[in-house]
């Protein structure tokens, strides 16, 4: 029987693979999320930059910045539970060079529950399924309460397929006459 890893080896996998995840992003850095990390939990912070102002009279969050924090925090999460086995078995090392892609949403509807105040939001996203070919995925946002919710969303992704496996739908091309087969 293996000795399990020292635990300082496995926190530096758990964050070297989360600081790929979310470093393969740009939009991620371009809005300043960050992802705290307690063992297999993941809070999204979205810190308040003047940028994601949408209404300055109220002053209140662009709904497009609430809609993609909710979205980055979905696909994070999503991704995150995929690579957790891999994690901890040791299969993904501390460089973390060699990720999956992440999942591509198929939709994603968001609530407006109440305006975002101009301070720091917070979500977390609960994976409801995840199949070989498709996850659902809920989240919730909240500013000062963890009880008063001012967004919320459910999305439906299309979960990446293995490198090796091809998709079954996608046909080659004819070349023969310029058109596909």
């Amino acid at each position: 029987m293996k000795r399990p890893d020292p635990v300082q080896q496995v926190k530096q996998r758990r964050d070297a693979a989360l600081e790929a995840l979310v470093g393969g992003v740009p939009y991620i850095q371009f809005l300043g999320i960050t992802f705290d990390r307690r063992g297999d939990e993941l809070t999204a912070i979205l810190p308040f930059d003047d940028k994601l102002i949408g209404n300055p009279i109220l002053p209140a969050l662009h709904g497009g910045v609430t809609a993609a924090f909710l979205e980055t925090t979905a696909i994070i999460e999503l991704s995150w539970a995929m690579l957790w086995e891999d994690i901890e078995a040791g299969r993904i090392d501390a460089d973390a060079t060699r990720l999956p892609r992440l999942p591509k949403t198929i939709d994603f509807t968001v609530d407006y529950l109440r305006s975002g105040l101009p301070r720091d939001a917070y979500a977390r996203a609960r994976v409801n399924r995840s199949g070989r070919r498709y996850a659902s995925v809920h989240v919730e946002a909240w500013q000062d309460n963890r009880s008063r919710l001012f967004a919320q969303a459910t999305g439906h992704f299309l979960m990446p397929s293995s490198p090796d496996e091809a998709p079954q739908h996608v046909r080659a091309p004819d070349h023969t006459n310029g058109r596909e087969s």
